[in-house]
Formats: C-alpha cells, structure tokens, sequence
C-alpha cells in the first residue's frame, strides 16, 4: 500500500479512508489516479480532465469509498461482484464487508501491478467476477471456476478461520490470502498461454493429472516427505493447479509489502535498484528475505506469531520468477 495523503492538509490517510480524521474532509478513492482524493458536500470529485466522479452508492452497505462515473452508481470495483447476501443475511452482510475491503486491496494490487482485469460485463468469455457467499444457511466452498471466484464469507469471522487454519495445520490463513489465491487460479487460466505451458509443467507439474483425484489423496495421505525442499506450503503440493496458485499469492504477498514497507521508509527497494519485479530474485533474496526476517522479529516482540512463516528454497524462487514474468512490467 502506498503512503497516502489528504490533499486538503496533507495528513496521513490509509486505503480504506472515507474521512479525514484530521481535517474533516470527505474522501474518496480514484481508480484512475490510485490515490484519495477529497470529494464535496455532494460526494463529488473533478479529475484533472474535468470528469465528474462521484462516491459509490455501496459506502454504507460494504464501507466502499471508491468513485464511480454516475451519480448514485456503484464503482469500478463494486462492478465485480456479481453475488452478495441478500439484505434480511445480517450475518452475511457483517461478513460481507470485511471481504469487499479484501476484493478492493486486491483489485488496487492489480492495478500497481499492471494486470488488466475485466469484469464478466466486459467480458463474457473470461472476465472475473465474484460471488460472496454467506454460508450461514448453506455449505459454500471458496473456490475458482471459469472466471468465477466463490468466496465463503464466513472467511471473515477471526474465530472460523483460526479454527480451520489449525484444523488444516496451517501456518498462514487470512481473508486477503484466499481472494489472492483464488485469482492465482484465474491469472493461470487466463495468463498462462501454449508457449508458456512447456515451462509451467516442468516448475509445477503436469496440469492435466487428475484434479480430483489429487484432493482426495491429498486430503488422505496429506503433504509428500521433504515438500519443504520444493513447494512454498503443503497445500501446494496437491495438484500443480494449487501450486500455482499459491506461488501467485505469495508473490502478491512479497509486492504488497515491500511496496508498503518502502512507501513507509522501512526499507528502500527502489535505491537498492530491485523495487522492479523484472529483479524478482534480486528482490526476494537481498529485500524480502532480509525484511521478513526482521517483521517475523517484530511480531515476536509483541508475542504474536510470525508474519511471514514460510520459507522460500530454490526451486520455489524459480516458481516465482515464472509467475513475476507474466505480469506485464517483464515483458518491456
């Protein structure tokens, strides 16, 4: 996340900022520019061009402080939702807003990151939508299918997902980690080309093994002895989709924090020349490394567990420079 700043008076603003606590000033966030930007009493903001963008109808339903270009119409971001708990869920809809600032991070990601994503609006064929679930009355598994990703709202209560994480003996399990996951799946089914897959299925394996028929082994006889030497989690030693997937999110996970950590002064990855991810290795090794390292410190410090409890061997830093060359600012 970017160090953001209230245009009217310059104090510090973060992502999900509607007012500013210092000033007072009505905010809103622009897609366009990536940056909060204050609005009128009319919840109104003038770009530079002269556009008229105005705050989105969600603010109070999901605490959306994104623009949108019509008056009374919902945001950009809103746009990709194609599915939410209906209004007598409170539950559901409790849930549903710790997700939508999930989907919102994500999608702001993205955009730093240069993926163009276009909603199943804009796209039929292949665009992203997703469907929030509440799971208060129904099961729903959090998954990704031809564009669709299916989130289980339940994901947002801290007590459910702890649970699961020991259940499932994992070291890591946040909202923010499933949304960036689940798009892992979607970049591979969209970004992943023929003359890439050669590639693909010497890092993770062959793709067309049995999907089902690997959960359920998985699930049976759990991770292969001496995964840690190859894959990044047990998890992705399931099926080389879920490989994939998992290398994807942690490389969301390394970007989004060395960006947060420069923007914040805790490191300088831009003077060290490796803010670039066409330096993916560079970057891993000489920054996150180093960076973690000393978080994972922190958090101790404050007897919280690590922030970062993974390691990262060769083979897996291979993965991850495969997955860093399908964004687009490798291919310059």
């Amino acid at each position: 996340m970017q160090d953001f700043r209230c245009r009217v008076c310059d104090a510090r603003l973060f992502f999900e900022n509607s007012v500013c606590v210092s000033c007072g000033s009505a905010l809103g966030y622009s897609r366009q520019e990536q940056a909060i930007v204050p609005v009128d009493e009319a919840g109104r903001y003038v770009d530079a061009e002269g556009l008229i963008w105005h705050v989105c109808r969600n603010l109070n339903l999901s605490g959306c402080t994104w623009l949108a270009r019509l008056e009374g119409g919902q945001c950009e971001g809103c746009d990709f939702t194609r599915v939410r708990p209906n209004d007598a869920d409170l539950a559901g809809l409790a849930n549903f807003v710790p997700a939508e600032r999930a989907k919102r991070h994500l999608l702001a990601e993205l955009d730093r990151l240069g993926v163009e994503v276009r909603s199943r609006a804009e796209d039929a064929a292949s665009g992203l939508c997703f469907d929030l679930l509440s799971s208060t009355l129904q099961p729903v598994v959090t998954g990704h299918v031809d564009g669709v990703i299916t989130i289980d709202l339940a994901e947002s209560e801290a007590a459910h997902r702890e649970g699961l994480r020991e259940q499932l003996a994992e070291p890591y399990r946040t909202l923010l980690g499933h949304f960036r996951h689940e798009f892992g799946h979607y970049a591979q089914w969209t970004l992943v080309t023929d003359a890439e897959t050669p590639r693909f299925r010497e890092l993770f394996g062959d793709e067309r093994a049995d999907y089902q028929a690997a959960v359920d082994r998985h699930y049976v006889e759990g991770a292969p002895a001496g995964w840690q030497s190859t894959f990044i989690s047990a998890y992705a030693t399931m099926h080389p989709f879920e490989d994939f997937a998992e290398t994807w999110a942690h490389l969301m996970h390394i970007l989004d924090t060395v960006d947060s950590a420069t923007a914040f002064g805790l490191t300088d990855a831009v003077a060290r020349g490796t803010a670039d991810v066409s330096s993916m290795r560079v970057l891993v090794v000489d920054v996150w490394v180093p960076l973690s390292t000393a978080l994972n410190a922190v958090n101790r410090s404050m007897g919280k567990d690590d922030l970062y409890p993974f390691t990262i061997p060769a083979p897996v830093l291979d993965k991850l420079d495969f997955v860093a060359s399908l964004l687009p600012a490798r291919s310059r």
